[in-house]
Parts: C-alpha cells; structure tokens; sequence
C-alpha cells in the first residue's frame, strides 16, 4: 500500500498526577473532515512509541488515525529529573492520559475507535471498564492479554525453544541491558516480527524508545517499563526469579478476566500463528466479552500489522465498518 501523508502533529497539555506534562501526538488522515469516527492507536510497552503502528495510517482514506507516545515515552514528557517512585507510574496514570487526549479533541462527543496492541490492549480494556467512556464505539485487541500470567507462561514456553544464552539474556532482564537487548532482538526475530530486516519503524517504536539507538544507546529511557513491570525486572520470563523481586509494579498479578463482563463495546481479537499472544492468551477475551470476533493471522507474530499489513488492514477496516 502507499504511505500517507502525515497531516498534522503536536503537543497536549496533561496534568501527571499533579505534575505538568505533554503528550505527543500524531494525525494521519484529515481529523476535521471525515467520513468516519477516527482511531486511536495505542502502542505496546509499556515503553515503546507510536513508530510502529504507522501501518495503520493505510486507514485514512476514510478516518482520521491518531497515534501518541504515552506519556514518559519518546517524544511526550519524561519524568526523570528528578525520577518519580514506582508508585507514580499506575494504569490509571495511562487511562488518565487517553481520556485527556479523547477529551481534547472533542472525541467524547463525536465517537471514536481503539487499537490496543499488547499492553496497549490493557490499557483499552482497563480504560472501557474503569470509565466506560461516552463515545467509544469498537475496540481492536491487537495481539494483546487478559492476564499477566498467561503472558509469563507463554513467554517461557517460547523462550524454552531457544538456545542457552538467548534464555540467559533474557532471564538476566534489565540487570544486564545489553545482554537484555541482544537476547530480546533474538526471541522478537521469530516472536515479534518475522519481516527480514525489520522495518526501521519497529525498532524505532519497540525496543529504541527503552533501550536507546542499537549503535550509541542513546535516547533510551526504562523508567516506565521498569516501574510498571518491576515484578520482571530480574527476568521477564521466569516466575521463580519473579517471586524475588523487590518492587511490585503496577501490571505485579494484573488481570482483567473477572471484569471483562463490563466491555460494552464490540471487540475485535487479533493475533497471530507464531505471536507471543498465543491462541490461549487471547482466548478469555473471546470467551467473556458478549461482543466479540477472534482472528488469527496464520503469517504472523506479535506484528501483523507489518506481517501482514494488507490483510490486517483490511480486518480492522470491515470491524469498523
């Protein structure tokens, strides 16, 4: 498909538990003239950036898509001099931030779609539940979870396939970055993102924004990956150095399973054959939201969206339609 024209980009305002803060944001498409109610992408992490679900700026030939860096990441504000405690980074930090950009463009009002891929699936979900929000009328649950522990046993089931020092990068989690990274870019290769090479906008909005440039390890910042998820700060996959770890972290036990009877809304499940996401992390959302449609994208991993663009596209263009 041919690329889009970027139309506009900005800054707005956010209040971050009390502290003053700027999401950035991205629209493709033209906001003030559409034919549908727009999308928002929210991005996976938490962490990474928007860079990565630029593919679906292949919508905007009906509806305006919009894209941000959540709030501490890439181009939105950071919250390191001095750093905030562990207890400042919370889902409802994240949930706060999408009501405000909703809000400031006047959403609520006119309707909207979500695309939440991986932790943005729980940051949608969450959303939906804790707020129900006037005007959300679909969302899309883009290779995400309903639950930290299924996500945890599908990692270490994947993980076990791979050669010794890929597990041992990866057991050694951010203790050791760039043993971590280089174990990562390993396991994401098959379960990430099966393209060869990987487009430059995946790493530009997966493991650059927490991780800095792969050559000068610049512009990097773990903050919000570390808080959010400190129960993996040791290993992120294995559950005996998880029950060691110092810090709880926000996502520490998360599940939405019990609660994914208040989603009102209609949902789209996607994820793909060889997907982090497997068919048994997904499946609860099939199974306890009443409105509901589950497809498996047989090409693809954790990134159909480049995998396989035009068919996801074309999946998420007939749900909104």
């Amino acid at each position: 498909m041919s690329n889009t024209t970027f139309a506009s980009e900005g800054k707005i305002p956010f209040s971050a538990n009390g502290e003053p803060g700027e999401t950035w944001y991205k629209i493709i498409g033209d906001l003030s003239n559409q034919t549908q109610p727009p999308l928002i992408g929210l991005h996976g992490g938490p962490g990474m950036a928007h860079d990565y679900l630029v593919p679906l700026g292949d919508l905007s030939t009906t509806r305006a898509i919009i894209l941000y860096d959540q709030i501490g990441n890439s181009r939105s504000t950071h919250f390191t001099e001095p750093p905030k405690p562990p207890s400042f980074w919370t889902i409802d930090l994240f949930v706060d931030e999408l009501e405000n950009l909703i809000k400031f463009f006047g959403l609520e009002k006119s309707g909207y779609y979500l695309l939440g891929h991986s932790w943005g699936g729980i940051l949608a979900t969450e959303f939906e539940v804790r707020r129900h929000p006037p005007g959300l009328k679909g969302i899309v649950l883009s290779d995400s979870l309903a639950d930290m522990g299924l996500w945890v046993k599908s990692n270490m089931e994947l993980m076990s396939k791979f050669p010794a020092d890929v597990q041992e990068g990866l057991k050694g989690g951010f203790s050791d970055l760039k043993k971590y990274r280089e174990a990562l870019e390993e396991f994401y290769k098959v379960h990430a993102c099966r393209i060869s090479p990987q487009p430059k906008e995946v790493a530009a909005g997966g493991l650059n924004p927490i991780f800095g440039e792969r050559e000068t390890g610049l512009g990097g910042d773990p903050t919000s990956s570390l808080a959010m998820l400190a129960f993996l700060e040791f290993s992120v996959l294995d559950l005996s150095l998880t029950l060691r770890s110092r810090n709880a972290g926000a996502l520490k036990g998360w599940s939405i399973v019990d609660r994914l009877d208040q989603v009102s809304v209609p949902c789209l499940i996607l994820n793909g054959r060889y997907d982090i996401s497997q068919d048994f992390v997904v499946k609860p959302f099939f199974d306890k939201i009443s409105k509901v449609k589950w497809v498996t994208l047989e090409n693809s991993s954790h990134l159909p969206m480049w995998e396989e663009r035009e068919r996801y596209i074309e999946i998420v263009r007939d749900f909104m339609a």
